[in-house]
């Protein structure tokens, strides 16, 4: 802002000027946090999430059409896929046999053939000759889903001999499997189905009730939530707390939490917050995420949640963790870049800007962990040591240096920088410790995105089972497990136990080696666990 010349005005009108000056200036900064805030908002709507270097350059445009998602996708240059590229099992060799294909995908021969009174040459008449048959095109098929009624019948026998002996009848009857739930319709297959369409496809129950109905079963949504509650209840939570178990034993955990609304909470309005909280473990070969529903955001339940565990607790910066003792908190080194991505200028201002430096400072070190993605622990750390640190003090130099704006967004990236310093140094600590805590937000987005469809939860009790059944869709997809078929195994198979004990229920942790094949995904490659 220029300044006004105040020489020949008295020294009340020059202390009138100065305090004009002084409340424009305040202004002009408010101003320009509100216009931040506004540009946040409408890149939160419409924008793109994506934190790579290329927007620090000015390639990001500020908005993106939510209408014409078809017209900004299609291709001409876009090729049609073929069962090569669509089924992920065919690709691990050109050539299959169709004994091969039939193990994922089956194959099915359309033949097309002349009929009898056709055989015959156009030309003299004469009867043709089989000469053979060619591949002339591959079609992937989708058959509906159907309902039937499984009947189950059982055989009963009686030993003849024993009844003429002793005047009683010796009857012996064929084994039956135990239900999922008891005087109920359900089956291991609804059950998972229902599971799978709310948590892993976002489709609320009103809308399964109408998908239901669409195939002639009159199926209610109270149904459908008492199946998703009771078997929870009853099959899945013993599996819960035996992978809690697994999960406070490991080196690092990472932890976040969003919010989810309860209608019926005791004490609370239908409008008031509550929260989810996530757990997941790091680098692993027991990968697993647990989802915790609690009505505050008090740190105290990280506390009681992680009691016991000893390790690297690695979070954002949100203090509510700090009360979780006897642990060595790790920071966030994602939404530290984060915090100087929403402070930069618009336009060809950002090029060069403070905030563009500081974006460029966490990128050299997100780029460094790409390059030692596949190194072994101790490989790593020594990496970090080497070429990470430099980086890292320089940073802090640099940061040593900056006076912004106390409420700018600069001021708050700074200020969040000096407050963060020691936990996010502390991933130089082990070479097990990740850069960032985006292994949480990753596991718990899922439910974030469905709780847009599906909005709320209706009660506590609701909400207990959703965190439970996410935990397990969650770890069975961090375990390369198929989750609908794996749900489909552990309500068939649990029932059917004497007691859930965690020795019985180990050969149906998601991780077990003991798991069926058909209930897992096609191998992908993925880097190695530590």
């Amino acid at each position: 802002m220029q300044k006004i010349d105040i020489t020949g005005l008295s020294p009340n009108q020059a202390e009138y000027v100065e305090s004009l000056e002084k409340t424009v200036e305040s202004q002009q900064v408010r101003i320009n946090q509100l216009m931040d805030m506004l540009a946040k908002m409408q890149k939160a709507l419409y924008g793109r999430s994506s934190e790579k270097s290329r927007y620090v350059l000015g390639e990001e445009s500020d908005q993106i059409s939510l209408f014409d998602e078809a017209e900004a996708e299609t291709s001409n240059k876009s090729e049609e896929p073929t069962v090569q590229t669509v089924v992920s099992s065919h690709t691990r060799k050109p050539k299959r046999t169709k004994e091969e294909l039939a193990e994922t995908v089956p194959v099915v021969e359309v033949i097309c053939d002349l009929d009898e009174n056709k055989r015959t040459c156009d030309i003299c008449n004469a009867e043709l000759s089989y000469l053979g048959k060619e591949h002339v095109r591959d079609e992937l098929e989708i058959i509906p889903a159907q309902v039937r009624v499984l009947r189950y019948i059982r055989f009963n026998y009686v030993c003849k001999e024993c009844e003429k002996e002793t005047d009683e009848a010796n009857i012996i009857k064929s084994p039956v499997p135990a239900p999922v739930m008891k005087r109920s319709l359900a089956s291991p297959s609804t059950v998972a189905h229902v599971m799978y369409q709310k948590y892993v496809n976002g489709m609320p129950l009103y809308r399964q009730e109408q998908d239901w109905a669409n195939q002639g079963v009159k199926l209610s949504r109270a149904t459908m939530a008492n199946w998703i509650i009771r078997s929870s209840h009853e099959w899945l939570e013993p599996l819960y707390n035996v992978m809690k178990k697994q999960l406070i034993n490991e080196p690092v955990i990472h932890a976040d939490e969003t919010v989810i609304q309860v209608l019926k909470e005791p004490g609370k309005t239908a409008s008031a917050e509550s929260r989810m909280w996530v757990y997941t473990s790091g680098r692993s070969p027991t990968p697993t995420v647990l989802f915790e529903y609690q009505p505050t955001r008090s740190g105290q339940h990280a506390r009681r949640f992680l009691e016991g565990f000893l390790g690297y607790l690695q979070t954002d910066g949100y203090s509510g963790y700090n009360v979780v003792s006897n642990v060595t908190h790790c920071g966030c080194w994602s939404h530290m870049r984060r915090k100087f991505e929403e402070a930069l200028p618009k336009g060809s201002d950002r090029v060069g800007s403070k905030a563009a430096i500081g974006f460029d400072f966490c990128n050299k070190l997100f780029s460094l962990e790409d390059e030692w993605l596949l190194l072994s622990a101790t490989e790593r750390n020594q990496k970090r040591i080497q070429h990470s640190k430099p980086v890292i003090d320089e940073f802090w130099e640099w940061i040593s240096q900056l006076n912004p704006l106390q409420n700018s967004s600069l001021g708050k990236a700074v200020t969040y920088a000096i407050n963060q310093k020691e936990t996010l140094n502390n991933f130089l600590l082990d070479g097990r410790i990740e850069i960032s805590n985006n292994r949480a937000e990753n596991a718990i987005r899922p439910f974030v995105t469905g709780r847009k469809n599906w909005l709320f939860s209706d009660t506590q009790r609701g909400a207990k089972a959703s965190a439970i059944v996410y935990s397990i869709i969650e770890s069975a997809k961090a375990n390369q497990l198929n989750p609908y078929m794996y749900l489909v195994l552990l309500f068939t198979k649990l029932p059917n136990l004497k007691e859930l004990t965690a020795e019985s229920l180990k050969p149906f942790l998601p991780w077990s080696s003991e798991l069926p094949g058909w209930c897992r995904n096609a191998p992908s490659s993925k880097a190695p666990q530590d």
